[in-house]
């Protein structure tokens, strides 16, 4: 009895059973105090008039009495037979879902995702039922970012691994001779493995909500200049005009070095996606959404611009619009995951719209109050 058929059907069943037999017990009873009434009042009428009838209830009576009586018994029988097959396809409808939720659940416990129940009704368990879908699409999306995510890592972490055990085999063998030159090439090698290992290290802190920020009151503008000078030279480079629109901020509570990171991820992506004698336009005002204040900071270009199928992927780990996987068409592909983090614990908000051929803006939406403290 612990299966919910058969308790909800077991209590339909007794509520009819308790009403049936209370109207059938109220029928009879009101049926022979009724009948008894009426032949009293007979009686009373024949003595009126003048004559005495013996007995009250006679034998055609009775068997009207016992014809009530057997009427009232199929009727009852029949209405408990009924109630019994309507209490349990109610149960069923309502237990048959959630059995199949169970078995999809099981399924999905065991490693199967991807599993789905169709289940179309309207009450509660319609709407558990398209939960529990919604679930299980973002469970295949979420494992298929993880496998990718470790193959990514992998596809990134042996590029320059491989470049430094081939040098370094090339000199062990006496093929590459250990100069200056050769060394320089590992050393940088190692400085890229490094920084790599440094972000996917800050990313899963950031996520984790582990990362510990250093806050104090913040001229925000100033970061901004002081992370186009440092990208300045490269901007020269391709002929590209960086150009800072900035607008009178309040100090604001940040940790000026993650702001800094989180700016210079920016800038280095429109830099290496804006082509020749593209610009690069930093702006920064203040606005007020939903009654609060924020500082929001721009970062807009004239590039090759992101599809629309790619932009709601962005910010995800290791994702580039570019399959190519080369590192001459983009970084790791965490840079915009790492911008994301960081923004997202401070409380602020990025969003990304782009035009392909027309270019990208990027803005950041930072809290407008100041707070001298660090949290984790």
């Amino acid at each position: 009895m612990h299966s919910i058929t058969y308790r909800i059907t077991g209590l339909m069943f007794l509520l009819v059973a308790i009403t049936v037999a209370g109207l059938t017990y109220l029928a009879n009873w009101q049926m022979e105090n009724l009948f008894q009434d009426y032949l009293q009042t007979m009686q009373i009428g024949i003595q009126e008039g003048g004559r005495m009838m013996v007995g009250v209830i006679g034998l055609p009576e009775k068997e009207f009495l016992a014809s009530v009586h057997e009427a009232l018994i199929w009727v009852g029988t029949g209405i408990l037979i009924f109630g019994l097959f309507v209490s349990h396809a109610l149960a069923r409808s309502i237990t048959v879902p959630l059995l199949k939720l169970n078995s999809a659940v099981e399924k999905i416990a065991r490693g199967e995702f991807g599993q789905k129940v169709d289940i179309n009704a309207k009450d509660e368990v319609g709407k558990l039922a398209a939960a529990f879908n919604q679930m299980a699409e973002i469970l295949v999306a979420n494992n298929q970012l993880r496998q990718r995510l470790l193959a990514d890592i992998a596809h990134e972490l042996k590029t320059p691994l491989a470049v430094i055990q081939g040098n370094l085999e090339g000199m062990l063998d006496g093929v590459i001779e250990p100069d200056k030159e050769q060394l320089q090439s590992l050393y940088e090698e190692t400085i890229q493995l490094n920084i790599l290992i440094k972000d996917l290290r800050d990313l899963s802190l950031a996520e984790a909500g582990q990362l510990r920020l250093e806050k104090q009151p913040t001229d925000v503008n100033q970061i901004i200049v002081r992370a186009s000078g440092m990208l300045k030279p490269l901007a020269d480079e391709k002929d590209i005009n960086l150009v800072n629109e900035l607008g009178e901020l309040p100090n604001i509570s940040v940790d000026a070095g993650r702001i800094n990171q989180v700016l210079y991820n920016l800038l280095t992506n429109a830099l290496r996606y804006t082509p020749q004698n593209g610009i690069i336009r930093v702006t920064t005002r203040t606005e007020k959404v939903d009654g609060r204040d924020w500082v929001v900071i721009s970062v807009e270009d004239t590039g090759s611009g992101i599809a629309e199928q790619d932009l709601p992927y962005i910010f995800n780990h290791f994702y580039r619009a570019d399959k190519s996987r080369t590192r001459a068409s983009g970084g790791s592909g965490i840079g915009l995951a790492i911008v994301k983090q960081l923004v997202d614990i401070h409380d602020g908000r990025v969003f990304v719209t782009s035009k392909l051929g027309e270019g990208t803006t990027f803005k950041i939406y930072l809290p407008a109050y100041t707070q001298d403290s660090s949290f984790l």
